[in-house]
């Protein structure tokens, strides 16, 4: 894999990690999430009309445009399924977990659907990335609960259901990207993700889009951009790479997110937990760089 495009996928993955840290503090993530995808997409529209102008207009093709859609109808899932596991549980739980969760799924698509390939490197990532998501998870907690009849912690199964919207949207920008320019692609999604997202805050989870003061806004309109830019970066990284590299090595900032959350927001109860956390997220860091290297 190219060192640039490492580099590149890297800078996405801190960005992103610090557009959740916004949405994880905001009064109401999910109004947050679509204040910046709003205004991404007044961002990211006319530089994709500018990018499609300067190619020469070309008439792109309907398969590009109609994944475009999908993926913006993805994104949207992926914002709602997040904002509803942050309004339950921890950064540094709901983070790692999601992004873990995606990787796996991932390469999947990448060997089962597109006919990659893994080596000895990959599969230890895959090991690697398993051996996190069962410390990070600890599914026997929620076995113990059924057994004893009590609910478990409620954020967990909106975090995978968070991976899985992940997986979705990221394979199907492989496919798109290969079919449109990363800019106007990136504008198709961004618009319709926008317009469904909004739609579905003040339609359906019954929360008419408020007047937050300015510094929400601020903070809303911040993270908007990074998150961005940090796709940006990404469907690049898709354009010029296989799936099973950039998927996997786009989410090595989940011992990042987890530091952050089990230290700097106090969401850890001691060293051994804030240890168990971040350690965890390490192992999936690993997991997704020897996924990269193998590509």
């Amino acid at each position: 894999m190219d060192p640039i495009v490492i580099g590149l996928v890297a800078a996405s993955a801190v960005l992103h990690v610090g557009w959740n840290v916004r949405l994880k503090t905001a009064g109401d993530p999910l109004v947050a999430a679509a204040i910046g995808l709003v205004v991404g997409a007044l961002v990211v529209v006319p530089l994709g009309m500018l990018a499609w102008w300067l190619a020469g207009s070309p008439v792109p093709p309907a398969e590009g445009v109609a994944l475009g859609l999908l993926s913006g109808l993805f994104e949207t899932v992926y914002f709602v399924l997040l904002a509803a596991a942050y309004r339950r549980g921890d950064l540094s739980v709901v983070y790692p977990i999601a992004r873990g969760t995606a990787p796996l799924l991932l390469v999947a698509v990448g060997v089962l659907l597109l006919g990659e390939r893994l080596g000895v490197a990959g599969w230890a990532g895959v090991a690697g990335l398993v051996a996190g998501f069962v410390i990070l998870q600890r599914p026997w907690l929620a076995v113990r609960a059924a057994l004893g009849r009590r609910r478990p912690g409620g954020a967990i199964p909106f975090a995978l259901a968070t991976g899985v919207a992940i997986a979705a949207y990221t394979s199907v920008d492989r496919v798109g990207t290969r079919l449109i320019d990363p800019i106007p692609y990136a504008a198709i999604l961004w618009l319709s993700g926008s317009i469904l997202l909004v739609a579905w805050v003040v339609l359906v989870d019954g929360r008419a889009l408020p007047r937050p003061d300015r510094r929400a806004i601020r903070q809303a309109s911040i993270g908007g951009l990074m998150t961005l830019v940090a796709y940006l970066l990404v469907l690049y990284a898709l354009s010029v790479s296989p799936l099973t590299a950039v998927g996997p090595l786009r989410e090595s900032a989940t011992v990042l997110a987890a530091a952050w959350g089990a230290v700097r927001m106090g969401e850890a109860v001691g060293r051994a937990e804030a240890g168990r956390r971040i350690g965890g997220s390490a192992l999936i860091v690993v997991g997704a760089v020897l996924l990269a290297l193998d590509g």
